[in-house]
């Protein structure tokens, strides 16, 4: 089956140092770009994180630090990476918990501007947990009938990923071949960033949601509290957090001198 696509899609996998999103960094990333009229177009690059790839790590994804040593920083390959996904909607397994935001942070640490204004990503993981409740092997093997020899490798898992959405598609009626639709059912909570720390209230409006000001809307508490803005600014949050506190607090600006 072909999905049904208004435009590109890119199925994508990363493997990394390790599992924080503001610190770890990507050693590998592979990118399945499928398009409207069914054609594929995939591509990986092995990736120098800039830090020691961790023993434990490496028994997981085998990528180790010789392995990467000649290889491009992610900043030399941000660019041609970004000219890859520019056009396209995003489809990964725990691709919104995980890989979206530390290619974002990535991304903004190389200098290259990252959004989801104009896209939207397909989490085949919560997909699967919706219906079924597995790991990427046992879907792979429950939807497709095949076995994943070759799991941690992100050429692999991407691969494996995009067969087993078009299998799930099959599978259940209840599942729209639509891009929007299937954004929609494969997320979660809604938040304003990508690590959690804004979500949005009932209205839509951005909230924080941790620590003394949990639940309180974002433009109250920057009002309220000026120097708020500048301790998040300094401490240890994601960048693409960071992006959208300094566009809220910068549309407050704007909204005074219109």
């Amino acid at each position: 089956m072909n999905l049904n696509l208004t435009k590109p899609i890119c199925f994508f996998d990363l493997e990394t140092t390790g599992v924080n999103i503001s610190k770890d960094r990507i050693v590998e990333i592979a990118i399945l770009k499928v398009y409207p009229d069914g054609k594929e177009e995939s591509k990986t690059w092995l990736v120098n994180p800039e830090m020691p790839i961790p023993a434990e790590v490496t028994a997981i994804h085998g990528i180790s630090d010789k392995d990467v040593a000649d290889k491009p920083t992610f900043k030399e390959l941000a660019k041609e990476i970004n000219n890859v996904i520019k056009d396209a909607d995003l489809g990964g397994f725990n691709s919104n918990r995980f890989d979206i935001p530390l290619l974002a942070e990535e991304m903004l640490r190389a200098e290259v501007d990252f959004d989801m204004k104009n896209r939207v990503s397909v989490d085949v993981q919560t997909i699967f947990h919706k219906m079924e409740q597995r790991t990427l092997v046992a879907a792979y093997k429950f939807y497709c009938n095949k076995d994943l020899t070759d799991a941690h490798s992100a050429a692999a898992d991407t691969n494996a990923t995009f067969e087993v959405l078009k299998a799930q598609i099959e599978k259940y009626d209840s599942l729209e071949n639509d891009t929007k639709f299937l954004a929609d059912f494969s997320s979660r909570k809604k938040f304003a960033d990508f690590a959690g720390f804004l979500i949005f209230n009932k209205n839509g409006e951005e909230c924080f949601s941790f620590g003394k000001h949990k639940n309180k809307r974002v433009l109250d508490v920057l009002n309220d509290e000026p120097g708020y803005f500048g301790w998040l600014l300094n401490a240890d949050f994601p960048l693409y957090t960071k992006k959208v506190l300094t566009a809220i607090k910068l549309s407050t600006f704007n909204n005074k001198l219109s």
